[in-house]
C-alpha cells in the first residue's frame, strides 16, 4: 500500500464509441458496461482508494458539464478534489493543471499518478505492485513513469513504447528508458513492433513526482503551463488542445516504462464487451435476447422489459437505449464517431447525442 501517492482520475472523456449507451449528459466512464451495477469511474475509485488506503487523496479532472455527476457517484470525495474544466482541451492541459494544484496542496515532492477513468483491470494484487514499483522509482529519481501493456496482437488503434535498455528494478519489476513513443500505427509496422518484443502498447498511466513534471513541461510545453501557473483554470480559453504525449512525453528525457504485469484493458469501444465476458458463449448477451441462427453478436439493452431478437446475423453489435438503436458490424465500430458527427451536424438529430 503506498501512503504518498496522489492519484488523479480523467474523467472528461465523451465515450462516442458507445453510443447510443454513452451520450452527452452521462458518458462512457458513468456507466456500468459489465452488469455489475459499478460505472468504470466508481471501480476505478474504488481500485485507487484500495492502493493508497486514503479514499481523501484521490482527486478526479472532469469537464464542468460532468462535474454534478461525478460528486454524485463519488460522494467521499472533499468537494476541492474535483476540477471542473471550463472545456476540453484533451489531457496535456489536465494533467498540468491538476498538478500544479496539487503541488500547491502536498508540495513538489509528492507523487502523482494519471489514470483513466474507463479501463478495466484484472488483477488488483499485480496492479497494487506495478503501481508502487512505479511510485518507488518516481521518488527515487527523475522519472516519469509510463505503464506499458504487453500486446498481444498488433491492434492499430493503441499507441506504442519502445524500451530501451533495462536500467533497474523496483519491487521486483524491470524499468526501461523509453526509446521512443509512436502514435497508432499500420498493421504492418505494428506486426513488425510486436516481433521486435521491445514494444509496450500505451497504457496512458503516468506516475511522477509533481516537481519533475512542472520542470518538464515549463521546458516542452511552456505555452500550456504557464498560463496556468499565472492565471489557473481562467487560462483555459488560451490553451491549445493536446495530449500529453504529443505535448511532453514525445520530447522529454525522462520517461521510462514499466512493462505491467496486470490484465487490461481500455474499454475503447463495444468489442471490448466480447473481449471480457464472451467466454465459450456464442454470443455476449446483456440484454433479454432471443436469437436464431446468431453468433459472434454482442447484445445490449439498457431497458430489462424490452427484448432484442435476431435471425441470421452474425458478428455484429445491437444496443437499444431509450430512444436510440445501433447496429454496427463488428469491424466498424470505429466508424460510430463519424455517425456522431452527423447528428451533430443535424439539428433535427442532436437530440439522439
Amino acid at each position: 500500500m503506498n501512503q504518498s501517492l496522489i492519484p488523479v482520475i480523467l474523467a472528461g472523456g465523451k465515450g462516442e464509441r458507445f453510443w447510443p449507451l454513452s451520450r452527452k449528459h452521462k458518458p462512457k466512464q458513468f456507466l456500468s458496461l459489465d452488469g455489475s451495477g459499478k460505472s468504470l469511474l466508481q471501480a476505478t475509485a474504488n481500485r485507487l482508494s484500495q492502493l493508497t488506503g486514503d479514499a481523501q487523496k484521490l482527486w478526479v479532472v472532469t469537464s464542468a458539464q460532468l462535474a454534478d455527476i461525478v460528486r454524485e457517484q463519488l460522494p467521499h470525495l472533499p468537494p476541492e478534489n474535483i476540477l471542473a474544466e471550463p472545456e476540453g482541451k484533451d489531457t496535456a492541459p489536465a494533467l498540468a493543471w491538476s498538478t500544479l494544484e496539487i503541488a500547491k496542496k502536498y508540495g513538489e515532492d509528492a507523487i502523482v499518478g494519471f489514470f483513466p477513468a474507463d479501463h478495466w483491470i484484472a488483477n488488483p494484487e499485480a496492479f497494487q505492485q506495478t503501481i508502487e514499483a512505479a511510485a518507488e522509482l518516481a521518488a527515487t529519481k527523475n522519472a516519469i513513469v509510463t505503464l506499458g501493456i504487453a500486446p498481444d496482437y498488433p491492434s492499430t488503434g493503441y499507441g506504442y513504447i519502445e524500451q530501451g535498455e533495462a536500467t533497474d528494478t523496483f519491487g521486483g519489476l524491470a524499468v526501461y528508458k523509453v526509446t521512443r513513443f509512436t502514435e497508432k500505427p499500420d498493421r504492418e509496422t505494428a506486426e513488425a513492433f510486436l516481433a521486435t518484443g521491445k514494444f509496450s502498447w500505451n497504457s496512458g498511466m503516468f506516475i511522477f513526482r509533481a516537481g519533475v513534471v512542472l520542470a518538464e513541461l515549463k521546458t516542452h510545453a511552456p505555452e500550456i503551463i504557464n498560463p496556468l501557473q499565472e492565471n489557473g483554470v481562467a487560462a483555459y480559453s488560451q490553451l491549445s488542445k493536446k495530449s500529453i504525449d504529443y505535448a511532453l512525453m514525445e520530447k522529454t528525457q525522462l520517461a521510462y516504462v514499466l512493462p505491467a504485469a496486470f490484465g487490461w484493458d481500455d474499454l475503447g469501444d463495444w468489442n471490448a464487451l466480447e473481449r471480457l465476458l464472451k467466454g465459450d458463449a456464442a454470443n455476449v448477451e446483456l440484454a433479454n435476447h432471443v436469437g436464431m441462427d446468431t453468433k459472434g453478436a454482442i447484445l445490449y439493452s439498457s431497458d430489462e422489459n424490452e427484448v432484442i431478437v435476431t435471425i441470421g446475423l452474425e458478428d455484429v453489435v445491437v444496443v437499444r437505449d431509450g430512444n436510440a438503436t445501433l447496429i454496427v458490424k463488428k469491424d466498424r465500430t470505429q466508424e460510430i464517431k463519424q455517425v456522431i458527427k452527423t447528428l451533430q451536424d443535424d439539428p433535427k438529430l442532436s437530440q439522439f447525442l
